[in-house]
């Protein structure tokens, strides 16, 4: 049972391994995205076409109980599916269900758990092993390995560095686990933190937070769901234009003589002033242009100096 990227590798390991037996793989149903509202395909439902499996794609999955236990399997793997997982279903298979996390368990638990090491400035990330209970990602832990952050993370290169991490962990867990080798650890709640689904609106900077915060976030949430601010200028007739940040130096400036969101002029590249210090801005978008590098911004967007950003 899987989704995106992270639950394909999952599945893509799986077949490579001659110890198992895929019976079926369990997606989200494709969905209408962009402008033109073209259905998009779940990453794992292309993998599990390209090997011929069979595909199930319910719209609430707890309304699918009958259909699991007809499938009869031994073993149930979630990787990144996006629905809650009933008990009347994690308790159909004799091993259980096993959940491949994008985090270090416990400490983050919930839908955001990749992203959340990122924001609170955490030095490692990894993957966690559990097996499922009817708890949020409370489930005893099989194995867990953990990768340092990069001063320049970001959610999307930390994704791909988790799904490369935990295929292999994955089989290698799985195997010994069915075994009898491996012996579930109770998870220490007292250590544990939920972080909620994002929203579109999260990636809303608040320029009142500290430059570290800020880079923090533009990291953080890129990809999805960006970091950005409106830009503004009573003079230029500027009103809330989407100006979405992608890249910013990690070093802070201690500068702080601007308006908090003030866009300023420093050794000829962007800046923005924060709560405390500011900001050089190396990536940035507008409202319905391309992402562009700030040197070739600035060629055609002088204007927008002393701007204020919302």
């Amino acid at each position: 049972m899987g989704t995106p990227e992270f639950g394909a590798r999952a599945l893509e390991a799986l077949l490579d391994s001659d110890f198992f037996d895929i019976i079926a793989v369990v997606t989200q149903p494709d969905k209408k995205v962009g402008r033109g509202l073209e259905l998009s395909t779940p990453a794992i439902k292309k993998v599990a076409q390209k090997h011929g499996l069979t595909i199930y794609q319910p719209e609430i999955i707890r309304n699918e109980v009958t259909l699991i236990k007809d499938l009869n399997p031994d073993l149930i793997v979630v990787a990144a599916y996006g629905q809650i997982i009933p008990v009347s279903i994690l308790d159909i298979p004799p091993h259980g269900c096993v959940n491949v996390h994008g985090s270090l368990l416990p400490k983050y638990r919930g839908a955001a758990c990749l992203q959340a090491p990122i924001l609170n400035g955490e030095k490692y990330s990894g993957v966690t092993i559990m097996k499922m209970n009817e708890g949020l990602d409370t489930g005893p832990i099989l194995a867990r390995k953990k990768i340092r952050l990069a001063q320049d993370e970001t959610a999307s290169s930390l994704h791909d560095k988790l799904a490369e991490l935990g295929a292999p962990l994955l089989i290698k867990t799985l195997k010994k686990y069915i075994k009898g080798g491996i012996k579930p650890k109770k998870q220490k709640s007292r250590y544990a933190t939920y972080v909620k689904m994002l929203k579109k609106e999260d990636g809303h900077i608040n320029w009142h937070k500290s430059a570290v915060e800020i880079e923090r976030v533009t990291r953080a949430l890129n990809p999805w769901p960006g970091a950005y601010g409106y830009l503004t200028d009573e003079d230029l007739k500027i009103n809330s234009v989407l100006f979405k940040i992608w890249a910013v130096r990690p070093k802070p400036l201690k500068i702080n003589k601007y308006k908090v969101g003030q866009l300023f002029l420093y050794n000829s590249a962007v800046a923005v002033q924060c709560g405390q210090n500011a900001l050089v801005i190396i990536k940035l978008q507008l409202e319905g242009r391309k992402v562009m590098e700030v040197d070739s911004f600035l060629r055609g967007n002088q204007n927008i100096i002393g701007s204020i950003l919302k």
